[in-house]
């Protein structure tokens, strides 16, 4: 089994022209900016590339990028259980973007996503809002959407999964275009 481990901007920098960059973000997130000469693999998707990421790690080393590095690190994980050796960016392209590297992005208008965390927070709240809201103005069965939601949100956490990311995941502006591809 491999051990995955984790990279600094400041580390990941001088060796970036050798590295193989998988960005685990969602399709719209990577289309929003990313490292020089990254390839987007969604988290949700590492499992059905291990063929092509066990060819790439042959030929040099891998490099797992997200916004933070949360979900880069659970990449890095699931490739390390697979036998496969694969760093995680520290602070992901937040960090790498905030030390001044230039961030990639594909031809034509800028799309600027939010990142899936942020998403699902907004998703969230605003369904628990629209319980809340339903409730006092139209029925009082509707705040069961608010204790729906709460307890999709603990059972994400005991699990580490996240069903609310993966229908966001599907929506249009999440998933890559023409234009994104590259």
């Amino acid at each position: 089994m491999a051990i995955s481990s984790t990279l600094t901007v400041d580390e990941a920098l001088p060796r970036l022209a050798g590295l193989t960059v998988v960005d685990v973000r969602s399709p719209g997130e990577f289309a929003s900016g990313r490292l020089p000469g990254a390839v987007n693999i969604p988290l949700d998707r590492v499992d059905g590339s291990l063929a092509e990421l066990r060819h790439a790690a042959e030929t040099g080393p891998l490099l797992v990028v997200c916004a933070s590095g949360a979900r880069s690190g659970k990449g890095a994980a699931v490739l390390a259980s697979h036998g496969i050796a694969a760093a995680s960016l520290t602070g992901g392209t937040r960090a790498w973007a905030a030390a001044g590297h230039p961030l990639e992005y594909p031809p034509g208008p800028v799309r600027r996503v939010w990142g899936m965390e942020r998403q699902v927070r907004f998703a969230a709240g605003a369904l628990v809002l629209l319980g809340l809201v339903l409730g006092l103005l139209v029925h009082p069965a509707f705040p069961l959407l608010s204790a729906a939601i709460a307890g999709g949100l603990v059972f994400s956490a005991l699990t580490d999964t996240c069903g609310m990311a993966v229908v966001l995941g599907r929506l249009p502006f999440n998933r890559r275009g023409p234009a994104d591809r590259g």
